[in-house]
């Protein structure tokens, strides 16, 4: 056999492993037997250094418009009119005006409408129209420690924004500060790289209000009725706000009116300086080095409030640390800070001062509910002012309860029961049906909120309440089954929303435990009156049993003791009479 054969021979089997692998080895290509070289990085330190640049907070949320309230369509629609609604309220209130507002919501193609809000406020000066309207983060809220429904300056900003990015069309104000005031028309968008406004067009134009603001938004939307819609969040802004009158045209043409039914303002609030107990040790720090105040006592009795001479020096000398009251702010270090906030959380202070909140008031949100929704019975409660994170708050409630499209039962001025009430066919309201859970109703510095029931601090307090104890059904973990709507209001210098769409707030320990003890005081009264009903239902029912049968007693009796008609007649109804009268409530 040639040794050239590539069939291996005995003598090659013979040989060790390795000598078989080399031949083998030798008999493969020069290409075959080179290593492939390394591949080189796909991006090196200096060409990602290149690529880094800042974010614009207007790109951020124009790629992230969900955050804001735009996730959809249906809910953009509702968000753009929230915001302007919002933003016209406040401004009224700010200038002393009563609000008389006016929403129009228009068609203007398939998938895309038109919402125009009007106001009677005090308008908008010209060189500020293009910051508000076409810068986010831009506003006079954010650092003012007063009730307010605007707190980040970027609602209206953001709805402009959204239409921009559907349609491609501009906003339009119109404004007018004053009679003397030539109104003014503009047409804006938002850079959205730079985050400023640009205007493309203004002019002095005619306008017979003698001071408000216009502002028109087109965009792709959709409109549907229904309990997360504009006409829902209009009648719910009407109960929170009964010093508003509010017009409303939707869509189909139909035109509805909300006159208001209080002729008195909100009371002004008033600007407060920070809690001691609510500023953490970041924010502690920064505010010792911005601080004109030359002085550590200084420092404290100025830039807080509730901080007097004896508490500030109180809390000086257990900080220690060398700290003293002639201590220069500027110069005070981490650690000394750090014991500075320690004395600060142990120290006795009272509570923020509730000028700067405006709650509706027990009165005329009893008002406003009787106003808005159709019930039997009616009640609400104010609890006193609370404190989360040193933000004073204040919890109301409110309760409707029954419908009065239904047959129900009443006791006479004489003691006698009797049925009350038409049947009639149900309509969609804000009181459901007796067999479905309960209607919450949730407002936040008088501005109600339609999304994200399940993850608000409301709905949990309203599903831990025991509604079994004022007489409804309630399944566990759930809400109560019944004829009602309950209606919760916290007024604060800083609602804790669980996200820029305001749309949830956050579940503080404090703000639960409030909206529960206000539920709770609440409910004693409706348990009250939904026993005295079934009370008076039971009655009606042993009554009817009585008097279904007093005809056959009367006949009984004419046989017995040999009665005329005419006695028979007259000892039927004395026995009617005698059964009325033992009725005690």
């Amino acid at each position: 056999m040639s040794s050239q054969s590539a069939t291996p021979t005995l003598f090659d089997l013979d040989q060790p492993e390795s000598a078989v692998a080399k031949k083998r080895k030798s008999k493969k290509t020069p290409a075959a037997s080179t290593k492939k070289a390394p591949s080189s990085r796909r991006a090196t330190a200096s060409s990602m250094a290149e690529r880094q640049r800042e974010i614009s907070v207007s790109e951020f949320f124009t790629k992230n418009r969900h955050l804001l309230g735009f996730d959809s369509p249906l809910k953009a629609l509702l968000t753009a009119v929230k915001e302007a609604v919002d933003n016209s309220l406040d401004a009224c209130e700010e200038a002393g005006i009563l609000p008389e507002i006016s929403v129009e919501i228009s068609q203007t193609g398939e998938n895309r409408f038109r919402m125009a809000v009007e106001d009677n406020g005090p308008g908008v000066v010209d060189t500020q129209i293009g910051k508000i309207f076409g810068k986010l983060l831009y506003g006079s809220k954010f650092h003012k420690l007063s009730q307010s429904r605007g707190q980040q300056g970027i609602g209206i900003s953001a709805a402009g924004m959204y239409g921009q990015l559907t349609t491609g069309k501009p906003v339009r104000i119109l404004s007018r500060t004053g009679k003397r005031k030539d109104p003014v028309e503009f047409h804006l968008t938002i850079d959205t790289a730079r985050n400023k406004p640009e205007i493309h067009h203004t002019e002095v134009i005619e306008w017979d209000k003698a001071h408000g603001t216009r502002v028109e938004i087109e965009m792709e939307a959709r409109y549907q009725k229904g309990q997360r819609s504009v006409d829902m969040y209009l009648k719910q802004t009407a109960i929170a706000n009964p010093h508003l009158t509010l017009h409303y045209t939707d869509p189909a043409g139909e035109a509805v009116s909300y006159p208001r039914s209080s002729e008195e303002l909100p009371p002004e609030t008033i600007e407060i300086k920070p809690h001691p107990h609510g500023v953490e040790l970041g924010r502690l720090i920064a505010m010792l080095k911005e601080t004109k105040s030359r002085s550590l006592s200084g420092f404290l009795k100025e830039e807080f409030s509730r901080v007097g001479p004896t508490v500030a020096k109180r809390i000086i000398k257990d900080a220690g640390k060398g700290l003293s009251e002639k201590s220069y702010p500027t110069r005070i270090a981490r650690e000394e800070a750090s014991a500075l906030h320690a004395a600060i959380q142990k120290a006795k202070i009272s509570s923020p001062s509730t000028d700067c909140i405006a709650p509706i008031g027990e009165k005329l949100l009893l008002s406003g509910l009787e106003k808005e929704l159709e019930a039997d019975f009616y009640v609400a409660s104010m609890r006193p002012a609370a404190v989360y994170r040193g933000n004073p708050f204040q919890i109301e409630v409110g309760i409707a309860y029954g419908k009065p499209g239904g047959v129900g039962l009443e006791v006479t001025d004489e003691g006698r029961i009797r049925k009350k009430g038409k049947a009639k066919a149900a309509v969609e309201d804000l009181v459901g049906a007796a067999d479905e859970p309960i209607r919450v109703l949730r407002l936040a510095n008088r501005v109600p909120l339609l999304y994200q029931q399940s993850a608000c601090a409301v709905t949990k307090a309203v599903i831990q309440t025991n509604w079994r104890g004022y007489g409804l059904q309630q399944p566990r973990g759930g809400l109560p089954i019944g004829p009602m709507a309950v209606v919760v209001h916290i007024a604060s210098v800083w609602v804790p929303f669980t996200s820029e769409s305001k749309e949830a707030i956050a579940s503080y320990p404090e703000i639960l435990k409030e909206i529960k003890l206000g539920l709770q005081e609440c409910g004693r009264k409706l348990g009250t009156y939904i026993r005295k009903g079934k009370r008076i239902k039971r009655e009606f029912e042993k009554r009817s049993y009585i008097e279904k049968y007093i005809p056959h007693i009367g006949i009984a009796l004419q046989e017995i003791l040999d009665l005329t008609e005419k006695d028979r007649d007259a000892t039927v109804e004395t026995l009617e009479d005698v059964l009325h009268k033992s009725r005690k409530f």
